[in-house]
């Protein structure tokens, strides 16, 4: 059953009214809410400043945070791309959407999603950029969506008139701008509307737009403290195979052609260079040629290989980042413009997070802080500003858009609503605890299927199907996660607590994996 904070009145169509109060004593009209969704692929946390000032600058992410909200405690259900996206349009844990990894599934599209309920409470809605569940998108009055991951450079588009169509140009900008074109002159200025942004960046492998290839050359970013991460007490995470230092490809990762790599991954990059046009590839050659060069003069090795690769991943995601964080401020001066910023949800959020180095590691997958968290920034005017503390997941957002609109949220949706958190409540039963599971093995990189718990300060994970490991974490103590307290006597009433609330979990989200795994019986059902 699905336990949710309620506002405690009713909300009218898209949400008029819903926030003069705030404002006014006098109740106001105000005008039927827009929302305008921005995701990205592999952005996270530590790489955006209003989280972590220690590598990127992002002033155009941070102003929504700085005239809105920033959730300190975001979360996903499940670290890995499709799987997040399907969580995100149901309102439900990958188990109940029944798309689990990016290996075998296929997104179900006649099920229940919020722009299928928005539909039917007079919104219009739109999806650009990368949805990557496998199945043609519904519930959208218009969409155009890239194949798969999708190209950087003159990328392809499928249309809903089952064609594909490539355009001319760098990826993020013409999603942003075929995004702007959609709400200028493309929807019925009649309705409301809710538009889907989703962008490739920042996802492998980070190839930069042609302006932004020489930027950050001179900077040298620190490396993070668990770099070198031996995974002492952690057979899972030994086991992985995302190492930056043993992993990361030299030519499709780090674009150092003509050294060694592994030879798909050398075709596939010598793929995407050939999708460029002579002056985008004379670009790209006149920045990484010289690179490549001194790479090559140097014959690192060791330690000194090993940092001159975080130095290398580190500028060209930043490079990424930089025309992500321009054009989500081209957005932002467009719903200034066209005067729509005052009555318009923006939401800012990644798929999930992403290692930048931590453990030794880039990708994602573990239900380790850096991929578990993930940036969440939203801005609703008349709302709270300021930092959102509640443990938050991105299950709860189709039904909060939907409580925004003012559309019924189905009982079986198993996210609870932000709205109440907007409007800068605080509600007594807010859930205490959070729920994820990660399925994808074995597949790419080798990171085992886990499920756990993680409440305000401590984490317990289960890895299984090939491995039957218990983790647990103290996050206030060690929140590098480097100390296993499983098994330590000390923190037997800890693990006890912990499992009691990770099976209280499984049962209120009807996880079967629990009938298989199980510790602990007759448990009493939290708040969501």
């Amino acid at each position: 059953m699905r336990t949710q904070v309620l506002l405690s009145a009713a909300i009218p169509l898209a949400g008029m009214a819903l926030l003069s109060a705030c404002q006014n004593d006098k109740e106001e009209t105000r005008k039927p809410f827009n929302i305008v969704y921005i995701m990205t692929d592999d952005h996270t946390a530590q790489m955006m400043s209003c989280y972590d000032t220690r590598y990127a600058h992002t002033p155009n992410l941070d102003r929504i945070a700085r005239d809105g909200v920033l959730f300190s405690n975001s979360f996903v259900a499940n670290s890995l791309s499709g799987p997040s996206r399907a969580c995100l349009v149901t309102g439900k844990h990958s188990h109940k959407n029944g798309f689990f990894d990016n290996t075998n599934c296929v997104f179900d599209n006649t099920q229940q999603t919020f722009p299928k309920l928005l539909q039917k409470a007079g919104y219009q809605t739109a999806l650009i950029g990368k949805w990557h569940l496998e199945s043609l998108p519904t519930g959208f009055d218009y969409w155009e969506i890239v194949p798969g991951q999708g190209s950087y450079y003159n990328p392809s588009f499928i249309t809903q008139d089952n064609d594909t169509v490539r355009k001319h140009g760098y990826l993020t900008n013409i999603i942003t701008d075929m995004s702007i074109d959609w709400m200028e002159n493309r929807r019925d200025k009649n309705k409301p509307f809710c538009i889907l942004i989703h962008h490739k960046a920042q996802h492998r492998n980070w190839m930069a737009d042609t302006c932004n290839l020489a930027l950050y050359e001179d900077k040298t970013l620190p490396i993070p403290e668990t770099y070198y991460d031996d995974y002492k007490g952690r057979k899972a995470a030994a086991a992985q195979k995302m190492s930056i230092i043993k992993d990361m490809d030299l030519v499709y990762d780090l674009k150092m052609l003509g050294a060694d790599g592994q030879a798909d991954l050398r075709e596939a990059y010598l793929g995407m260079l050939g999708r460029m046009d002579s002056a985008q590839r004379a670009a790209w050659d006149k920045f990484y040629n010289p690179v490549i060069e001194n790479f090559k003069k140097q014959h690192l090795t060791g330690k000194a290989l090993a940092e001159w690769k975080f130095q290398r991943y580190m500028r060209d995601y930043l490079k990424t980042l930089k025309s992500l964080d321009d054009n989500v401020g081209k957005v932002l001066d467009y719903l200034d413009k066209a005067g729509l910023s005052e009555n318009t949800l923006v939401v800012y959020t990644s798929d999930q997070g992403f290692y930048m180095g931590e453990h030794g590691w880039f990708d994602k997958r573990f239900m380790y802080e850096e991929s578990f968290r993930t940036p969440l920034v939203m801005r609703l005017p008349g709302g709270k500003k300021g930092t959102i503390r509640q443990l938050v997941q991105n299950i709860d957002y189709a039904p909060t858009f939907l409580e925004l609109a003012g559309a019924p949220v189905p009982d079986d949706m198993q996210g609870v609503s932000l709205l109440p958190l907007l409007k800068g409540e605080t509600p007594e039963d807010w859930r205490s605890s959070l729920y994820y599971h990660y399925y994808e093995f074995p597949a790419e990189h080798s990171v085992k299927r886990h499920y756990g718990v993680r409440n305000d300060r401590y984490k317990l994970i289960h890895f299984y199907n090939d491995i039957d490991e218990w983790e647990l974490y103290d996050l206030q103590q060690d929140p590098h996660e480097l100390n296993n307290l499983y098994g330590n006597p000390a923190y037997q009433e800890v693990t006890d607590q912990m499992m009691h609330e990770l099976d209280s979990l499984q049962i209120m989200y009807d996880d079967p994996i629990r009938l298989k795994y199980k510790k602990h019986n007759s448990l009493a059902v939290p708040n969501k």
